[in-house]
Parts: C-alpha cells; sequence; structure tokens
C-alpha cells in the first residue's frame, strides 16, 4: 500500500475500535500500549486468513496463474531453466516468479507456493521429498594454480587464498575437520552467492568450494586437490500440504522432483 492509503487504513481501525493504536511521531508510528496488547490477536487473524488462502489455493482446478518458487541463487542459476523449459510445453499459460535467494520463504506464510531447500524442514505442515543429493568439492581456476602452484598436502592449501562462505569463521571448523587448517585471513573475497563465488573462483581470485554439478561445468576449474573430502549437499523439495491438490502447484512441484 502507499503511505497515505496505509495511514487512512490505520486512522479507520482506530476509529473503528475506539483506541489509539500509533503515537504518531515526525519520522515513525510507534505501538501503544494498547496497540501492543492487540498485535498477537491481529497476528492470529493474519494466521487464520493465510490458512484459508491456503485450503482455497489447494482447491483450485485451473492450470492457469502463478506459482511462486523460492530457492538458493545456485540452484535458481544452474538447475531451474532446464526444467522450466519443459513446463513451458506443458502449461504455457502458467506464470512462475522465483525468488533467488539463500534465505528461507514461509510457506505456511505464502512467500512462495514451492521451495527447494538444502535442509530437511521440521515443519509438519510441509509436504516435503528429498531430490538427488550432490556434494561440494575444491575448484580453483588453471590459472591461479599456474600462478601459486598446485599445493600437494593440506598444508600447503592452508597457505592460498579462498572465496566465498559470507561468514567464514563458522566454516573453519568444518575445513578443520578435512586437516585444512585456516583463519578468516585466507579470505579475501566473501559472499553467499554461489553465483558470483563461481565468478571469482574463474577469475583466479582463489580456492572455492562449489556443487559438483556447477564446478565441473567450467573447463577452466580444477579440483587443487583431490584427497579433500567432499561435502554431502542435501536437496529437498518443499511444499504446504494443503497445495497437493492443487493441479497447477502438483504440475510445477512433480516436475521439479522428475527433472532434478
Amino acid at each position: 500500500m502507499t503511505q497515505p492509503t496505509l495511514s487512512r487504513q490505520v486512522a479507520g481501525l482506530e476509529d473503528a475500535l475506539g483506541v489509539t493504536l500509533f503515537e504518531r511521531t515526525s519520522r515513525a508510528l510507534l505501538l501503544t500500549q494498547a496497540g501492543t496488547e492487540l498485535l498477537e490477536h491481529f497476528r492470529s487473524m493474519g494466521d487464520a486468513a493465510n490458512r484459508i488462502s491456503l485450503t482455497a489455493t489447494g482447491q483450485s482446478e485451473a492450470v492457469t496463474g502463478k506459482v511462486v518458487i523460492s530457492a538458493t541463487n545456485g540452484m535458481a542459476t544452474y538447475f531451474l531453466p532446464r526444467v522450466f523449459k519443459d513446463l513451458r510445453t506443458r502449461a504455457p499459460e502458467l506464470q512462475i516468479e522465483i525468488i533467488a535467494s539463500n534465505e528461507n520463504s514461509d510457506l505456511r506464510r505464502r512467500e512462495a507456493d514451492i521451495a527447494i531447500r538444502h535442509r530437511r524442514p521440521q515443519d509438519e505442515n510441509l509436504f516435503a521429498k528429498r531430490l538427488r543429493d550432490t556434494a561440494g568439492q575444491l575448484y580453483a581456476s588453471k590459472q591461479y594454480l599456474d600462478e601459486v602452484g598446485r599445493p600437494s598436502s593440506a598444508a600447503d592449501l592452508s597457505k592460498m587464498h579462498f572465496v566465498g562462505f559470507d561468514a567464514p569463521e563458522q566454516r573453519l571448523a568444518l575445513m578443520a575437520s578435512r586437516g585444512i587448517e585456516l583463519t578468516t585471513a585466507n579470505f579475501n573475497f566473501l559472499t553467499s552467492s554461489v553465483t558470483l563465488s563461481v565468478a571469482l573462483i574463474r577469475q583466479g581470485l582463489g580456492i572455492g568450494i562449489l556443487p559438483v554439478d556447477i564446478g565441473d561445468a567450467y573447463p577452466e576449474l580444477e579440483n587443487p586437490f583431490p584427497d579433500f573430502e567432499q561435502i554431502e549437499i542435501e536437496t529437498w523439495l518443499v511444499a504446504h500440504r494443503e497445495l497437493k491438490t492443487n493441479p497447477r502447484i502438483r504440475l510445477v512441484f512433480d516436475l521439479i522432483a522428475d527433472r532434478l
């Protein structure tokens, strides 16, 4: 909503309830005590509205409309386009929106209809299907290795530059468990984006960990240390249980499951 529309909605709600929900300052709206006390009730109403929407969407029979898919930027870039090519042939009237983000979309709040995640969901209201697992391994450009030399031991690796890991301090234990002792000083370029990691590694800016399906696709990259123990990567296809009866979402769900 625009700000004037939202202000009118808030004022109308306050008039209807006979309470002041917000204190208005020159720069913000602050919840009053009454607003704070009512907040949980409003949240319950919002959850109920979401459940109504989920149930109604699940009963729709038309294979038209929009399906929102949430996936990491790596999955969205390297794996989903070929699925969508088949989907366009099967259901040309469908509109697909892709949320390419490493943050999990809230399926229960309809932030997405379908999600691809690398961890099994714990919510019992979600329907999950495990897809083919993959693995992550080390990759570096041949140009970079020609310049600095190919490591012959884990100790050699510990002296080299790495890219990726937006929070490297959280991954150091993982590398140490595989015999590679690194510090944050080894990481000159940090990103949570797989697509950007690929670009940085291809430019010869250091070693990174990529899913083998992605890294092997670039002939200018190689595994600098084959003794490195690969990292197992689970892949789960997830949707809300009430969406299983919706033809358009079921079509997209089944096609992704089949192709991946």
